[in-house]
């Protein structure tokens, strides 16, 4: 039976092809280390590793065992991990993606209601921007994204679960900050910052609703996040209009008004999943968003 303490020293000296780095690493010194790989051998009858006075190689059977011997570890860590999970009473996890927008309002209040509702699911969180979700979603790397509704062609599932007004963000010094409802044919001329093309949604809502009410702002930046815009308002580079929610934010020298507009500019933010998904765990948690969406809507 093989002993996981030396598969792992193997897989280290393997990685570092040097005894000494890799019992450093293990934080062993060299002679224990050298054992460890010798009674390996022996349990498997070949030769691993070659070592000369000027370095270290892997046999053919060594380089064949190496790609094994990382499966070994890690299932190991993988029975470990889901072993404390279910002594915590854990039923596992999921990932879920979200942009950036949702960490100034959803994202929180959703965090906060799954740790009471369904504290036996773990979950894990990165920032993805809404194309990077399409992709993560579609190759089973995430199981759930908090995106920017989709466009063109695909076959996800979605849930609307914000809708957020859009706002006029001012530097607090400016004439426009004094004013409670600022008309958008003010923003003509104004220094403006503008959502990059990256952050398609977003830049494309706003340059139809600078088009179509025939208003030219002076584009002095483009950014792809809200934070990186309000930064700049804040530092009275320009004016910018962004989603409500990132008042939050808490920018001291940026005032956020409603605009005056002939209909509504709205942002949403869509949950989104695959319909290919057949985690267990999945449909609490799209359960959890929809109580928390309709909420918010």
């Amino acid at each position: 039976m093989l002993d996981m303490g030396q598969v792992r020293s193997f897989v280290v000296l393997a990685s570092e092809l040097n005894f000494s780095r890799a019992a450093k690493r293990l934080n062993i010194t060299q002679p224990p280390l050298s054992r460890q790989i010798k009674l390996l051998e022996q349990e498997l009858d070949v030769t691993l590793v070659e070592r000369t006075s000027r370095r270290v190689t892997l046999t053919p059977a060594g380089l064949a065992f190496l790609a094994e011997a990382q499966k070994l570890l890690d299932q190991g860590n993988a029975a470990i991990t889901a072993t404390r999970r279910a002594a915590r009473g854990s039923a596992g996890s999921l990932k879920i993606a979200f942009v950036g927008a949702a960490t100034y309002s959803f994202l929180p209040k959703f965090i906060g209601q799954a740790r009471i509702s369904v504290p036996q699911i773990e979950l894990e969180l990165v920032q993805m921007e809404t194309s990077e979700q399409l992709h993560a979603i579609n190759a089973s790397d995430i199981d759930l994204g908090l995106s920017r509704p989709l466009t063109g062609a695909h076959h996800l599932e979605s849930l609307c679960v914000a809708r957020e007004q859009m706002m006029l963000a001012i530097p607090r010094a400016h004439p426009l900050a004094a004013t409670r409802r600022p008309r958008l044919d003010a923003l003509n001329g104004e220094p403006f910052i503008a959502f990059s093309a990256p952050a398609r949604y977003l830049h494309d809502k706003l340059a139809r609703l600078m088009t179509q009410n025939g208003v030219t702002p002076r584009i002095v930046q483009s950014m792809t996040h809200s934070q990186a815009i309000l930064s700049l308002v804040s530092a009275e580079i320009g004016l910018a209009i962004v989603p409500a929610g990132t008042e939050n934010a808490c920018f001291d020298n940026v005032v956020f008004r409603p605009m005056d507009l002939h209909e509504e500019c709205i942002a949403e933010l869509h949950a989104i999943w695959s319909p290919d998904n057949r985690s267990l765990l999945l449909p609490e948690i799209r359960n959890l968003i929809s109580r928390i969406g309709e909420r918010e809507r």
